[in-house]
């Protein structure tokens, strides 16, 4: 959507930051990630989302093993916005933790 002068409207413009005083632009992604026996892994993981809660637009957590009793695998998606190097340096963080690994798809326009 644009305004009348041609400049584009995204979320960041309605909060007052605009991309162009950050001199950066701003993308969509998905991060997926997967979780290797979750029970023991994912409190370090949930604790990096919500430190960087505010890139997460939303967050879907699948249940890959329902019948797992121990050492089950989970599965997380979530969409993010954000510059290259914020969605990036989530990803390489979260992937960066036991038993966890993550990969990211950024979109571009």
């Amino acid at each position: 959507m644009c305004a009348g002068d041609g400049k584009q409207i995204t979320a960041f413009n309605l909060l007052g930051i605009e991309s162009e005083d950050m001199k950066t632009k701003i993308h969509w992604a998905t991060i997926t990630i997967l979780i290797k026996d979750r029970q023991t892994n994912v409190a370090a993981l949930n604790k990096l989302l919500t430190e960087k809660g505010y890139l997460i637009r939303a967050r879907l957590g699948v249940n890959i093993e329902p019948r797992c009793q121990a050492g089950c695998m989970g599965l997380i998606t979530l969409v993010v916005e954000g510059t290259n190097k914020e969605i990036s340096a989530l990803t390489k963080e979260a992937d960066s933790l036991y038993g966890i690994v993550a990969k990211s798809v950024i979109m571009t326009d």
